[in-house]
């Protein structure tokens, strides 16, 4: 069976995970196109790919949208709170309730204490879908615990990577941290810092490198100024020359490189809630070792997995962990040797299919009523 996709979200040229994310998905289930999802100040010109886009502050732009999607044999319909207009992003439940083609909602936030409006809001979403993903089984179970939703329409898939394997970089003889991502409140770099100001006495001294532009909402709002006090907080420790911002935008091949020249991927983010880290799912794939705060995500990929897990705003367990990591080969090794569990189901080719499986069950059922009637 030849199924058309069409799938709605933020896209490139826009940079964020949920842009990312769409893009590879719709590379590797083929044939089909984009509905884009645009904030205020996005390029507007026409993409590769993009068959409508949804400009922000345009009225009924979701009645648009529903149509483009309506002229595929499947809407995948990727669901984050703050990408879509109207209150806590409602607009994307008229394009659900437009649609006459079967359709996947994929839930990238499931809130543990969401207000009464954004629970009613995703409890609405799962109704009109066909079929909902979340990324991880934390997300599900948080979804049947604390949502009135159909437990039959949801199923787990994982967040896809690209991996980016391949021999490991030496950049030099300094062992190698990173943190890659687009930057602002709620990274959690400010812990790393504090925690890297307690391994000067290794030698050589780790290199930290944290790598990606700052968010554009950040920018929009804020400007640099988050980045400017990492900066700040690294010279008041004495760690600033063992600190490398590199803010420029990386393309796969350069971000590969990064990766692999990695000793350890440090993910100290301040959320107790994330349910989805494509970050991590990187790193995992790569095969490099994570220590990480104990968000969700982390806590199911890396329970006696590949990497090791600290409380939150811990820079001291930080350390502890990374510590473990750089100075125990055995250790190092057998954090590396437990990424090949995970690793294969990780690859989006193999996610691609499974959201193939799951689109064909639902447009095969669609077929089935249509016929019976």
């Amino acid at each position: 069976m030849t199924i058309r996709y069409g799938l709605l979200s933020t896209h490139p040229p826009t940079r964020c995970g949920l842009a990312s994310f769409n893009s590879a998905l719709a590379a590797h289930l083929g044939r089909g196109g984009v509905v884009r999802v645009a904030a205020p100040g996005d390029d507007l010109r026409p993409q590769p790919g993009v068959v409508h886009t949804w400009a922000a502050g345009t009225p009924y732009g979701w009645l648009g949208s529903a149509e483009a999607l309506n002229g595929f044999d499947i809407a995948v319909v990727q669901h984050e709170y703050g990408i879509y207009p109207g209150p806590d992003g409602a607009d994307v439940l008229s394009v659900l309730r437009r649609l006459t083609v079967p359709s996947i909602a994929v839930l990238h936030t499931v809130l543990t204490h969401p207000t009464p409006r954004q629970k009613a809001l995703l409890e609405q979403i799962v109704a009109a879908a066909g079929a909902v993903v979340t990324i991880t089984r934390a997300a599900r179970d948080r979804l049947l615990a604390g949502y009135a939703v159909d437990a039959a329409k949801v199923s787990v898939i994982p967040h896809g990577a690209a991996g980016y394997t391949g021999p490991p970089v030496r950049r030099d003889a300094r062992p190698q941290l990173l943190t890659w991502g687009l930057l602002g409140p709620g990274k959690g770099i400010e812990w790393a810092l504090r925690g890297l100001a307690r391994l000067t006495d290794l030698r050589p001294r780790p290199l930290y490198t944290v790598a990606g532009r700052t968010h554009p909402k950040v920018v929009e709002l804020h400007g640099e100024a988050y980045r400017a006090g990492l900066q700040e907080l690294g010279a008041a420790l004495g760690v600033a020359a063992d600190v490398r911002f590199a803010s420029a935008y990386l393309d796969d091949a350069a971000l590969g490189e990064l990766i692999r020249s990695a000793d350890v991927v440090v993910l100290p983010y301040d959320s107790t809630e994330q349910v989805t880290s494509g970050v991590l799912v990187e790193a995992v794939a790569a095969g490099v070792p994570v220590v990480a705060t104990e968000f969700p995500h982390a806590v199911e990929l890396l329970t006696d997995g590949p990497g090791l897990l600290v409380p939150h705003r811990n820079p001291a367990a930080l350390a502890n962990a990374i510590r473990r990591i750089l100075t125990t080969p055995a250790l190092a090794a057998t954090l590396r040797g437990r990424n090949g569990r995970a690793e294969p189901a990780l690859r989006w080719p193999a996610v691609a299919r499974r959201y193939r499986e799951l689109a064909a069950t639902l447009v095969a059922d669609r077929r089935r009523v249509a016929v019976a009637r």
